[in-house]
């Protein structure tokens, strides 16, 4: 097995052996849930695949399938149906396990951070491929959820993005270059900004960050929707 392969089985196991914890009953919510992670997936998979017939980043065959899927490795179609599931897992358990919300009166401020943060990224990077759409949809998710959906529940997003950070620069550092001389993921540098946390483009997370909120907003409306007509 190829090392992003490992790096996606390890990943898994955790949050799978652990959904049917009884308090957090993962499984229960995993119909809903990946419902997000395909529109997730549909999304960042065409964009990923144009990034990578346009060069903007790649893949290293020492470390992933050399056979590829619409201009992308198996390994990195996995990526979107397992590491969304890892993370929404993290958002999951605190729901679970804390009985108030986080970030219950900074909650709205953190949002707005992001969404202004984001919008200027990509306002100021428009040459930069990577840089420009990671953060222009980042953006209008943001932007969405602070007009139209003002979930109650973005306290609890916010921690799980801040906690999932810690796998994610472990993962992500792995495939970026820490651990390996040559990197499972390069990036084109034209096509970036430049920065990046050791071996990770700050980009990815923003990247991260959509990633992790677009599975939960599908995850939370549909179990709304059906608690709501159940109710009736």
């Amino acid at each position: 097995m190829s090392l992003y392969a490992w790096l996606m089985l390890g990943s898994l196991l955790g949050p799978l052996a652990l959904s049917f914890d009884k308090k957090v009953a993962y499984y229960k919510r995993w119909i809903p849930l990946f419902i997000g992670i395909i529109l997730n997936g549909i999304l960042f998979i065409v964009q990923d695949g144009m990034f990578a017939r346009d060069g903007v980043w790649g893949f290293n065959n020492q470390y992933v399938w050399s056979h590829r899927f619409y201009y992308l490795p198996i390994e990195e179609w996995s990526f979107f149906i397992i590491i969304p599931f890892a993370s929404v897992f993290i958002y999951e358990c605190l729901k679970a396990y804390i009985t108030n919300e986080p970030f219950k009166h900074i909650k709205n401020a953190i949002t707005w951070f992001f969404l202004v943060f984001t919008f200027m990224m990509a306002l100021f990077n428009s040459d930069k491929t990577y840089t420009f759409y990671n953060c222009l949809i980042a953006s209008l998710l943001l932007c969405i959820h602070v007009l139209f959906i003002k979930s109650k529940w973005m306290g609890y997003f916010w921690l799980a993005y801040f906690i999932h950070l810690i796998p994610f620069f472990i993962i992500n550092g792995i495939l970026t270059g820490a651990a390996t001389p040559e990197p499972v993921v390069w990036y084109n540098e034209q096509e970036i900004i430049g920065i990046r946390l050791y071996t990770i483009p700050i980009e990815d997370t923003i990247y991260a960050l959509t990633c992790l909120l677009l599975p939960i907003t599908v995850m939370e409306f549909i179990c709304t929707r059906t608690a709501s007509k159940q109710a009736i």
